[in-house]
């Protein structure tokens, strides 16, 4: 039987395939990798954060390289209360992300390809041409599906250079001040030079649809508001994250048939903030680990750490459940300022996806910050598609 001429092809080239074909061509360089994006460059325009919390320090170090910058402390604000938390915050820029890993590699990596179709073993372009592999890991971002209950966080970013410094010594990760404008909005601002900043503008909304010329029109009002002069618009990024309420993650993972799937593709991401890229760490790891990078011992293992993930999340599904049902959308950030109002240890678990049984209790215990009936009846509502299937 004549051999593929790939081992192992990765279609899209964001985040986390980005980080596993990094690995892997570090790690396992006898395997023959391709990676196919169709954008000019790796990541396309992102910015990916993460708190020092969310990973171990082996995994900090390897992706060192990586990082844009980092802080030793981040700041939230709420309109009842502020606060700053130690602890450190980093953030990858895509250009970055792109910088590192496309030298690593080398003839491996295609740009500016355009996939028509993705099968286990097989990638169709949309020019005809057929490429096979050992496995193909389909990297291409959140596919619909009737099999999960979704909230949107959806947002538009702008890298400005301002004509005068900010005076930010750390980011602002969450300034709720704002105006709601029908559900619970912030802006999210990096502070990466003395005068360069990426401010955000950040609704988590019932609908993925939204107005960028809305959103653009939040982000000049905020600059102003804080005595900000933007000199220059450096970039814009906009996206649009799910935060899972509920779901079968059976059948959602049957309808993949044998595809290996990853990043927001295979359910890997942070139930409620949506951030991803400590999910996609591990996971490149596990892969680069993996003694059989076959279609099937692939779509098994990752199926494996997004189940895990699944479970581990439950109670995260359950949190979003009473931020989206329970009381006016306008209402949701008094969910998040008793939140902040926690202990930072208690926050950075949260964060890392780590809540112990104490934490849970923790954040359920006393007055809620949402009408108590509506909290429970958002709590227990169950959808038809989990019907048979416990939750």
């Amino acid at each position: 039987m004549k051999a593929a001429p790939w081992d192992l092809i990765l279609a899209g080239g964001g985040l986390a395939n980005g980080l596993i074909a990094w690995r892997l061509a570090r790690h396992r360089p006898e395997l023959r990798i391709l990676l196919l994006e169709q954008g000019e460059r790796l990541g396309g325009n992102h910015t990916w954060s993460f708190h020092d919390g969310d990973l171990d320090a082996a995994q900090q170090a390897w992706i060192a390289p990586l990082v844009s910058r980092r802080w030793p402390r981040h700041e939230v604000v709420f309109p009842e209360f502020s606060r700053t938390l130690e602890g450190g915050y980093a953030s990858i820029a895509s250009e970055d992300f792109a910088r590192t890993i496309e030298p690593a590699l080398g003839p491996g990596l295609r740009l500016g390809v355009r996939i028509a179709s993705v099968g286990p073993s097989r990638v169709r372009l949309e020019d005809g041409e057929v490429l096979e592999a050992r496995a193909v890991i389909d990297g291409r971002g959140m596919r619909g599906s009737p099999r999960l209950a979704l909230g949107w966080q959806t947002f538009l970013g702008q890298e400005v250079r301002l004509e005068e410094p900010h005076g930010l010594t750390a980011p602002i990760i969450m300034d709720a001040s704002v105006g709601q404008q029908g559900g619970y909005r912030f802006v999210y601002v990096l502070p990466f030079d003395a005068q360069r900043l990426l401010i955000e503008d950040t609704h988590y909304v019932d609908s993925a649809a939204w107005e960028p010329e809305r959103l653009r029109a939040n982000i000049g009002a905020y600059a102003r508001a804080r005595g900000w002069r933007i000199a220059q618009l450096l970039r814009e990024e906009e996206g649009r994250l799910p935060i899972v309420l509920a779901g079968d993650f059976d059948a959602y993972w049957d309808d993949l048939a044998g595809q290996p799937s990853v990043g927001l593709r295979a359910g890997l991401f942070h139930s409620t903030t949506g951030y991803s890229l400590p999910h996609a760490v591990r996971l490149s790891e596990r892969i680069a680990a993996l003694g059989d990078l076959c279609a099937a011992a692939l779509f098994a293992a990752i199926r494996d750490e997004a189940q895990t993930e699944w479970r581990r999340q439950r109670f995260f599904r359950l949190l979003n459940r009473m931020l989206f049902l329970a009381g006016s959308p306008d209402h949701r950030w008094r969910v998040m300022q008793r939140f902040y109002r926690l202990p930072a240890s208690l926050i950075e678990h949260f964060y890392a996806g780590r809540l112990s049984l104490q934490d849970k209790a923790r954040l359920l215990s006393g007055k809620p910050p949402v009408p108590l009936k509506q909290a429970f009846v958002a709590a227990c509502k169950i959808y038809p598609h989990q019907i048979g299937r416990a939750e």
